[in-house]
């Protein structure tokens, strides 16, 4: 579906926001399509017992995992990251923003998530594993209970080499796929658009993996990686924009980080509003991230994405009901971010669907911002991240200056002094020393 200009501006005529869009300013969208969870869960693709097959399915995966990558052996071969505190960093904020932020402010560091470095990690290695325990059992080289290490062998690795697993990405997901795949020894292809980082190509080509690069977008990657599997057999396509085993993959984190609140005896109740922001690019890891999240807490969490100014897809889809119908470019945006993980034209209509009884909103960010507050948190809490892990960090002063109504609404303006507000870290524990300084002086630049 495309749009003419005449179609456009009766859109915008419709939708009066798209205009601020286009001008690329940072804005607040609040979700008038929110339901109360209680309503909203009979209507939903997907179940609590869902994200549950998937949990299990990676304990069985543990043993073979902390075989294979050593450094999750600690953590029994479970993938998982930190929460931890950022006091020093939530100052720094409330200096610059003029702004007191009430409660406790935490950082989910998916940023430094083993194997791949970012939050990836979850559905692309997750949906890697389902594939793998479907073709092994299927060729009869494990059985149900079996201990899954028997998979780090020649011969389940001559069996795999039989097989392709192919991926569209800007890069985070190239590289959770492609590491994982390639370990198993699945021959992996990863369309990469042309705003993935070139290290990351190389990190994929020096593990075996084969990269085909693009000068067009994401989009573009996705529907040359698609055209790949159909034409090919024993060839699973890992479809970014509509696959259900990687928002389940996602979603496990939700479980995981109920454990680690729990852990640090913090309280998510009435009394105790869960604010997350989480950055966005198609729309499948934070999608599943809160789906699981309010499958676990209900109304007590409040979800927010957070996208760049000039890639902000998924709040184009939602607030026009258009979802993966329009593209950001159809409105003269240019999808052009420092952001690479984010920079995606079109939304998932998919996770767009399921989010519009659950979201609470969409922020955009300006990339000059991602960079200041990258230096921000590394200079407070000594913590290296890329670009587009920061597009959470403002969400919680732009909803306190911008989201009056929506704190009112829901009852939540005498309940904030006991709010806990947590910052997904996405990605960045991976990025070369050289690229992330450049990252770093851009972010400390004076202009």
């Amino acid at each position: 579906m495309s749009f003419s200009a005449q179609e456009i501006n009766k859109l915008i005529g419709e939708f009066p926001l798209l205009e601020q869009l286009q001008r690329t300013e940072p804005l607040l969208w609040l979700n008038p399509k929110l339901t109360d969870f209680s309503n909203a869960s009979a209507q939903l693709p997907l179940s609590q017992s869902d994200v549950a097959d998937a949990s299990a399915r990676l304990k069985r995966f543990a043993p073979y995992i902390a075989e294979a990558f050593p450094e999750t052996a600690a953590n029994k071969g479970i993938i998982e990251s930190p929460l931890r505190e950022v006091p020093l960093f939530k100052g720094q904020m409330e200096l610059e923003s003029a702004q007191r932020i009430p409660g406790r402010l935490m950082l989910k560091c998916d940023s430094h998530l083993p194997i791949s470095g970012s939050i990836k990690a979850r559905g692309g290695i997750y949906e890697v594993l389902k594939y793998a325990e479907t073709v092994a059992l299927e060729a009869e080289l494990i059985s149900t209970g079996a201990c899954y290490t028997e998979l780090n062998s020649d011969l389940c690795r001559n069996v795999f080499s039989q097989h392709q697993i192919v991926v569209g990405s800007t890069g985070n997901l190239g590289l959770s796929i492609g590491i994982m795949g390639a370990a198993l020894g699945f021959l992996v292809t990863v369309h990469m658009s042309a705003d993935a980082r070139q290290w990351k190509k190389d990190l994929l080509r020096s593990k075996g993996v084969q990269v085909i690069e693009y000068e067009d977008d994401y989009s573009k990657a996705v529907e040359e990686g698609r055209k790949q599997a159909l034409s090919q057999e024993r060839c699973h396509f890992v479809d970014d924009e509509n696959s259900s085993d990687l928002f389940l993959g996602y979603a496990v984190a939700a479980e995981r980080l109920a454990k680690q609140l729990t852990e640090q005896n913090i309280q998510v109740d009435a009394v105790h509003p869960l604010f997350v922001y989480l950055p966005c690019g198609v729309g499948g890891g934070p999608g599943g991230v809160a789906f699981g999240l309010k499958l676990l807490f209900g109304d007590h969490v409040h979800c927010f994405f957070a996208e760049p100014t000039h890639s902000p897809c998924m709040l184009v889809g939602m607030y026009t009901g258009l979802h993966d119908q329009i593209s950001v470019q159809e409105l003269g945006i240019d999808n052009q971010t420092c952001a690479d993980g984010l920079a995606v034209g079109r939304a998932s209509g998919f996770v767009g669907k399921v989010m519009d009884p659950l979201l609470s909103g969409i922020y955009t960010v300006e990339d000059q911002k991602l960079y200041e507050l990258l230096a921000r948190i590394y200079e407070t809490e000594n913590i290296a991240l890329e670009p587009s892990a920061l597009a959470g960090a403002p969400g919680i002063v732009n909803l306190l200056s911008q989201g009056e109504s929506y704190l009112n609404d829901h009852g939540l303006q005498d309940k904030m002094e006991n709010a806990t507000h947590i910052i997904w870290a996405t990605g960045g524990s991976m990025v070369p020393e050289k690229e992330w300084q450049q990252y770093y002086q851009q972010g400390t630049k004076k202009f």
